[in-house]
């Protein structure tokens, strides 16, 4: 991978699988798990240093993103990262201690914080802040600063948005071309 940073800590060290893509300026560290298909776009940092990151297949971290973990403070447990498959993140989003279920769509320069959830087919809209412990129920769309339900997304609206997916599958091959010619 050219010009991506990888960083072993506390004796782990990120794993991609052989069809992720993950574009030059990125930099993982740690306890990261990359599944088939997915790609990190340009200058994402993955740091699972306190605790896990973990990204199913054919997910897309759009340019910019930051993914991290939590640790946990006191007696309370940290939150891992987890991010399933199928799910879309937008461009300079935050992603932090959180669970993004398959298909999950997240709006660029979001921030999801610890413990929240974003259900399969749920949508955070561009902008939008989600605060600790939230759940985005499956088809529901939250948007503000703190978010909240602003509506119930119709079946053909979720399939548009599990779409983009498809779309930057689709695109990152032809950037693996590039990268590699470049």
């Amino acid at each position: 991978m050219k010009d991506v940073t990888i960083v072993p800590f506390n004796g782990k060290t990120p794993r991609i699988h052989e069809t992720a893509f993950v574009a030059p300026g990125c930099r993982l560290i740690g306890d990261v798990s990359i599944g088939a298909g997915s790609s990190l776009w340009y200058n994402c940092v993955l740091r699972a240093d306190v605790n896990a990151i973990v990204i199913g297949e054919r997910s897309n971290i759009q340019d910019g993103t930051v993914v991290h973990c939590d640790s946990g403070h006191g007696t309370r447990a940290g939150f891992p990262t987890l991010i399933g498959d199928d799910v879309l993140i937008g461009h300079m989003a935050m992603i932090h201690g959180c669970t993004l279920k398959d298909r999950a769509f997240v709006g660029l320069g979001t921030i999801v914080m610890d413990g929240c959830v974003i259900e399969g087919g749920g949508m955070l809209a561009a902008g939008a802040m989600l605060t600790p412990g939230k759940t985005i129920a499956a088809g529901e769309m939250w948007g503000g600063r703190p978010a909240r339900l602003m509506k119930t997304l119709t079946e053909a609206q979720q399939a548009s948005n599990g779409m983009g997916a498809v779309g930057y599958a689709i695109l990152a091959q032809a950037h693996v071309k590039a990268v590699s010619e470049g």
